[in-house]
C-alpha cells in the first residue's frame, strides 16, 4: 500500500472512530417512532456532520451503512463541483465560457442559432439555458423522459431547438426551467476539456480526496455517464460531500474544491418558485425551526432525499428516502427535518 493510501485509510478510520462515539450518544427524540409509524415512508438514513465530525448516524427500513443510495437529482451538485475543479485545473476559463464550443466533434448541429451558441456553463448550471427543455412540462421536447428514450443523449441534446423568443434579463440569465439535460451537457463539456472520462475525472478530483471508494454511475445506452442525477453513493459519502461544501470546499484540512467556487455554487442565480431559489445545480430555501426560520442550501431528488448545507454552522444533514414518484414526499421530508433534526442540531434543543 502506498503512503498516500495509508494516510487516506488512517484519516477515514479516525473519522469513523469519532462517528461511532458520537452516534452512540446521540438521540433524536421521536424520530424513530415517527418513521416506524409510517409518517415518512421509505426513509433509509439520517446523518449529521458538524465541523467535520459525524455526530449522528441512523438507518431505517432497507437502509444500511453500505447501501448505495439513489438520491436521483440530488447528485446534480457533483457536476457543478466538477466544473469548479476543471476551472481550478485550467481546463475551463470560467463559468461564463460558451459551452457549445466544446462540441466540435458533433457539428453540424441541428437548430443551430445564436442563442444556442451563446449558452454558457453558467446558463446550464443555473437552469436558465436557451434550450427548449423543461422536465416539469410533459410536452417539452427536451424533457428528461424524452432523453431516456434516446440511445445517444449528447447527440440528441445538442440538436434540440431553443425556446422561441428566448431573452435574457438584466442579469444576463434566461427564465428558470428545470432541465436535467443541462447537467448532462455540462458533464460532457468536462469530459472534453479534461480529455478524461467524466466519471474518472470526478473520481480522481473529488472522490479520492474525500476517501470515497464505492459508487455506481448510471449510463446511457451508448455508455455516456449520467451527470444529471442517479449517482449512487453511501450515506456517509454523501455526508462527506455536503460537509466539504459546508466547510468552504475543505475536507480533513485539504482544499478539495476552491472556496471561491463553493461561493459561486451557493449563490442565488434564479428564483425557481416564490419560496425557493437556485444556485448552480443546488436549491436554496427556508426551513422553520423552534428557534425561528433558517435559510439553507440543499440538494433534493425524486424519492424525498434532501441533503442540507449550513455553511454558517459548518453543518451538513443527509436524509435519504426511496419514496419515488409519490406526490407530497418532498413536503414530508421538510416536515421530518423541521420537527426532528434541525431543532436538535441547529437550535441546540
Amino acid at each position: 500500500m502506498s503512503a498516500r493510501s495509508r494516510i487516506s485509510v488512517l484519516l477515514g478510520a479516525l473519522w469513523v472512530v469519532s462517528v461511532c462515539t458520537a452516534a452512540t450518544n446521540a438521540r433524536l427524540d421521536g424520530l424513530s417512532a415517527a418513521i416506524k409509524r409510517g409518517d415518512y415512508p421509505k426513509t433509509t438514513s439520517v446523518l449529521v456532520v458538524q465541523q467535520g465530525k459525524l455526530v449522528f448516524e441512523r438507518y431505517f427500513g432497507e437502509g444500511h451503512r453500505t447501501m448505495l443510495n439513489d438520491t436521483r437529482s440530488a447528485m446534480k451538485a457533483i457536476t457543478a463541483l466538477a466544473v469548479g475543479a476543471a476551472i481550478a485545473d485550467g481546463a475551463i476559463p470560467s463559468a461564463q465560457t460558451p459551452a457549445f464550443q466544446y462540441f466540435a466533434d458533433l457539428r453540424p448541429l441541428q437548430h443551430d442559432t445564436s442563442d444556442k451558441e451563446a449558452i454558457t456553463l453558467a446558463d446550464l448550471m443555473s437552469m436558465s439555458s436557451a434550450l427548449d427543455c423543461d422536465d416539469n412540462d410533459d410536452n417539452s421536447v427536451g424533457s428528461e423522459d424524452r432523453m431516456h428514450e434516446q440511445r445517444n443523449w449528447t447527440r440528441w441534446g445538442v440538436d434540440l431547438p431553443t425556446y422561441p423568443g428566448f431573452s435574457r434579463d438584466i442579469h444576463g440569465l434566461g427564465l428558470w426551467r428545470y432541465c436535467t439535460l443541462n447537467a448532462v451537457l455540462a458533464g460532457q463539456v468536462i469530459q472534453r476539456v479534461t480529455h478524461e472520462p467524466v466519471d474518472q475525472y470526478v473520481e480522481r478530483r473529488i472522490f479520492a480526496p474525500l476517501g470515497i471508494e464505492q459508487w455506481e454511475w448510471p449510463r446511457s445506452p451508448v455508455g455516456e455517464v449520467m451527470t444529471g442525477g442517479g449517482l449512487r453513493l453511501r450515506s456517509r459519502d454523501i455526508a462527506k460531500i455536503a460537509a466539504m461544501m459546508a466547510d468552504g470546499g475543505q475536507w480533513q484540512e485539504k482544499q478539495v474544491i476552491p472556496s471561491t467556487w463553493i461561493d459561486d455554487v451557493l449563490t442565488i442565480r434564479r428564483a425557481s418558485r416564490p419560496d425557493q431559489n437556485y444556485g448552480y445545480f443546488v436549491f436554496e430555501g427556508q426551513y422553520n425551526t423552534t428557534c425561528g426560520p433558517i435559510n439553507a442550501w440543499y440538494m433534493a431528488g425524486n424519492g424525498g432525499s434532501q441533503i442540507l448545507i449550513l455553511r454558517e454552522l459548518r453543518t451538513a444533514i443527509v436524509l435519504t428516502r426511496t419514496n419515488y414518484n409519490v406526490s407530497g414526499t418532498a413536503r414530508q421530508s421538510v416536515d421530518l427535518l423541521e420537527k426532528y433534526v434541525l431543532p436538535r442540531f441547529v437550535c441546540g434543543a
